[in-house]
């Protein structure tokens, strides 16, 4: 089985779905097999890859409280390499329901593992919460990465996190590790966002990844056309710089020596 990451912060709007959406599809573009799990109840990175809920029967929800044959709920995307298990609103009633079923924390674990062995990465939208699926993601990851946004609050709920892979690791997955910090929404121009991420670096050192993630209108536009920013405008800023992401990602060489894009 290939690498099983989650990407999660309590704190909304930070880039999470966004990073999920391209570093799938990034890593996809580079010739690994990825699958994209979304388990946010918005689901928005399910129709950021162009899946709508009416063309789709079976998604995670189905996975997670129901006996849908796994293999059921993997849908094809544009990417010949990256599939998606999508979400709908439906999820939210799982919140409820995984409550009084046995396993619950190891729910997505279970269900999970028969499907996630063809990919070299499985990469898991969380949703904006330290809820029971966030914790069904952590128990099933190998490592969690969370977006931060370079702005005075990101570090605002990181200790709410962090503490929450703690307590994870301690009691449900003791292989859990910290994947990685990364800077979303960066504006070099911008003397606060430069003292973010000194701050950040300066604290967390070689948890934070190299690339950076710029401000980008690209990115802001291609989840309206349900396109992933590799698809939408490859040449463009954000692309190049998940394509890093990604690259930095896939191995300790690569990570080593993938050079940030100009923020």
């Amino acid at each position: 089985m290939g690498r099983i990451i989650a990407v999660a912060n309590q704190k909304g709007g930070v880039g999470k779905t966004t990073t999920a959406v391209n570093l799938a599809a990034a890593l996809a573009v580079e010739g690994h097999r990825t699958l994209l799990v979304d388990c946010d109840p918005q689901g928005s990175a399910t129709t950021g890859l162009g899946i709508h809920a009416s063309e789709v029967r079976s998604t995670v929800y189905e996975l997670l409280v129901a006996d849908e044959c796994p293999s059921d709920v993997v849908h094809p995307t544009r990417l010949e390499l990256l599939d998606l298990v999508p979400a709908t609103r439906d999820l939210v009633g799982a919140e409820i329901e995984l409550v009084t079923l046995p396993r619950r924390e190891f729910r997505l674990r279970d269900r999970l593992a028969p499907i996630a062995a063809p990919y070299a990465f499985t990469i898991i939208d969380c949703p904006p919460s330290l809820s029971l699926l966030t914790v069904n993601a952590l128990t099933v990851a190998d490592g969690v990465l969370v977006p931060l946004q370079a702005e005075y609050y990101a570090l605002e709920g990181l200790t709410a996190l962090l503490d929450t892979v703690g307590r994870v690791r301690d009691a449900l997955n003791p292989t859990l590790a910290l994947e990685g910090l990364v800077l979303t929404m960066f504006d070099g121009r911008n003397s606060l966002a430069q003292q973010v991420q000194h701050e950040v670096r300066t604290h967390f050192g070689d948890q934070v990844f190299r690339t950076v993630i710029p401000r980008n209108v690209r990115l802001s536009e291609s989840p309206s056309h349900g396109l992933s920013v590799l698809e939408y405008d490859p040449r463009s800023r954000g692309a190049a710089a998940y394509r890093a992401l990604a690259r930095e990602l896939a191995g300790p060489q690569q990570r080593a020596t993938a050079a940030a894009p100009e923020a």
